[in-house]
């Protein structure tokens, strides 16, 4: 659930007035802004879907040693495993790997296959491997901020998103928020960097592999994730949007 926050107090006056100054910014200038006004107490999370290289490039160029949060499920796809690799190696990446102290088999074993149990079974199957192991990253860093990559030409759910939001006490920053796809494929070929392998293969939201689809023809792109079911897995709900 996202949640609209008028500024009725100093604090979120203040984010309000930064967020809309920071929409007519170039996202350089949003990253540049976010880095030095939150120092040593902020990271950048990525999923390394099928973009993500955009900004793990633009974030590190300007502070090489930026944590990089990854919630690992254990079902990515091998190709994620893969590009995670590539680009830690590529871009010397400060990686931070998070995940459920229960390993899939664990889980398999004491509950099934949650995934499989619908809407309910989604999100408890979410709770445990993406929010929990996220939770847990940003209490152990310390973070008072975090960079996000979401757009919003991703989905419906994210149509509205701004540059800055809070969540669960934490600001977000959203660098590319208002980038189109042909944005980010100029600034892929510009800096020579891939996108996730799977992209070429239909794949354009890539998560775990049972709940991950090709998109096909009658498809729209979030009906690729979690049989249509639901769009996002957790991670970018509970925003506060402070106007």
């Amino acid at each position: 659930m996202t949640q609209v926050i008028t500024h009725d107090n100093n604090e979120a006056a203040a984010l309000a007035v930064e967020s809309q100054e920071l929409e007519a910014l170039p996202a350089i200038r949003r990253v540049e802004w976010a880095l030095e006004k939150f120092g040593d107490k902020i990271a950048m999370t990525s999923s390394f879907g099928a973009q993500s290289a955009v900004l793990l490039h633009m974030a590190t160029q300007l502070r090489p040693r930026l944590p990089v949060i990854l919630v690992d499920t254990g079902y990515l796809f091998t190709e994620t495993y893969k590009f995670v690799d590539e680009l830690k190696e590529r871009l010397n990446l400060n990686l931070r790997v998070y995940r459920n102290p229960l390993s899939p088999a664990w889980q398999e074993a004491r509950w099934g296959k949650l995934w499989k149990d619908g809407v309910e079974g989604i999100e408890r199957y979410n709770d445990m491997n993406k929010v929990e192991p996220m939770n847990r990253a940003l209490g152990e860093l310390g973070l008072d901020a975090v960079i996000s990559g979401v757009r919003r030409q991703q989905s419906s759910t994210r149509e509205n998103f701004p540059v800055l939001a809070t969540q669960k006490g934490r600001v977000r920053i959203h660098p590319i928020v208002d980038w189109t796809d042909m944005d980010i494929g100029m600034y892929l070929t510009e800096h020579g960097l891939p996108y996730h392998p799977l992209w070429d293969d239909g794949y354009v939201s890539i998560g775990d592999w049972h709940t991950s689809q090709r998109l096909t023809d009658g498809m729209s792109p979030e009906d690729t994730r979690f049989f249509g079911l639901k769009r996002e897995c957790g991670l970018n709900e509970e925003l506060d949007f402070v106007i």
